[in-house]
């Protein structure tokens, strides 16, 4: 067996980075850029107001209450026609221009206006500058928006667009392809034959690219058959960035998976210090990485959590920092049982957040076939090689979700 950080720096070290694209704002969240953006405009391009009410000059309204002359109405996204004098005020809508003349905004909320709008009363004093959000006070030109390796979320998109970039240069979603294989694998809701199972493996993993940013292909599920299982991972190779198989990289005699690849691949086959997910099988085929999982269900899930998505994540660009779920520490909420092996166990928990700390307790069965306590689980407890954590042991956790 060799340790599960050198296992993962040996995918990390395969998994080589996608190269640039430029794409259409519409469709840059999640990705990752790949240059600095500059502003090249102002924002907010001009003075505008934050309120509804009335542009004034301050030195008007120093000794309020007073009364002011309506010289006009200046709405948003109409230039300003007016100017405002001495003894005068202009009503004005969120967003809309400063007029010439105007230092302050007095909110609606403090004025009286005559019922003909000829006039209006101003309650209370402002100073130079109330309300009035000035022309580049967010960005200035020639201003670092943001830098490569920035995950683009709503805001930054936001952010692009308010200074007129409808595309940006980005590392691609990585375009992973997924197979299943095995004679025993079923598709569809038709009653099981005697040793057979449902190809749940597929479908999870599928999700999952999905869920991490990447854009998921379906592969397919293959039976146990060298030439058929050879042609799918050499179609699936022309078409995606990465692989994942699930299934046959045990030791098993009827692990077709593993022989094919030896066949037609550079492979590396691991036997890897953890449980569930001890096998793994990871290599280039025609310069594409491939990821051989487990076919056991929460396997495979593990799996994906420890390895795959890590590489997956250094391919589409995202910082180091990040390709890893970065452990939290919590406590035992009731005791997570194990026996000493040799490996790390990660359990499958429950996780609660209580009093200033996580506090996690099993989700339930921990086999590796037992797919629904993985489903109920909120995280993977870390359990060193021993005998367990009892109730109020500190523990590492690997929030899922």
């Amino acid at each position: 067996m060799i340790p599960l950080a050198e296992a993962q720096e040996r995918v990390l070290a395969g998994c080589g980075i996608l190269g640039e694209v430029t794409v259409a704002v519409g469709d840059a969240q999640g990705l990752v850029t790949t240059e600095t953006v500059v502003a090249p405009e102002l924002v907010p391009p001009f003075d505008n107001t934050a309120m509804d009410g009335f542009a004034v000059r301050s030195a008007d309204v120093a000794d309020a209450p007073v009364t002011l002359a309506v010289a006009g109405t200046i709405a948003a996204g109409v230039p300003p026609d007016i100017t405002v004098g001495a003894g005068q005020a202009a009503r004005i809508m969120t967003g809309a221009v400063i007029p010439p003349g105007a230092d302050a905004v007095v909110m609606v909320e403090l004025t009286e206006t005559r019922a003909d709008g000829a006039e209006v009363t101003v309650a209370q004093s402002v100073p130079v500058g109330n309300h009035i959000r000035r022309a580049g006070e967010d960005l200035t030109v020639g201003q670092t928006v943001f830098g490569p390796g920035e995950v683009l979320t709503p805001g930054h998109l936001g952010v692009l667009t308010s200074l007129g970039m409808y595309q940006v240069k980005v590392r691609p979603k990585a375009r992973v392809g997924v197979m299943s294989t095995g004679d025993e694998l079923v598709e569809g809701p038709q009653p099981l034959e005697r040793g057979q199972i449902r190809d749940s493996n597929r479908h999870t993993l599928l999700a999952l690219l999905s869920e991490a940013g990447c854009d998921p292909v379906d592969l397919g599920s293959l039976a146990d058959n060298e030439d058929e299982i050879a042609a799918g991972l050499r179609a699936g190779v022309e078409k995606c960035d990465a692989l994942l198989t699930s299934g046959g990289v045990s030791m098993g005699d009827y692990d077709y998976v593993k022989k094919v690849l030896n066949e037609i691949g550079d492979m590396a086959w691991m036997q890897v210090a953890i449980k569930p997910a001890k096998p793994l099988a990871f290599g280039l085929l025609e310069g594409i990485p491939v990821f051989g999982l487990p076919g056991n269900p929460v396997s495979s899930m593990v799996s994906f959590e420890l390895f795959a998505r890590p590489g997956l994540r250094k391919m589409m660009g995202h910082p180091p920092g990040t390709w890893h779920r970065q452990p939290v520490m919590g406590r035992v909420a009731e005791r997570l049982g194990r026996r000493p092996d040799g490996k790390t166990h990660f359990a499958r928990v429950r996780v609660e957040y209580a009093d200033g700390e996580f506090l996690a307790r099993s989700a339930g069965g921990q086999g590796s076939h037992q797919l629904s306590a993985m489903a109920a689980a909120d995280a993977l407890a870390v359990l060193p090689d021993g005998d367990g954590l009892d109730e109020g042991d500190p523990v590492s956790l690997l929030i899922l979700r």
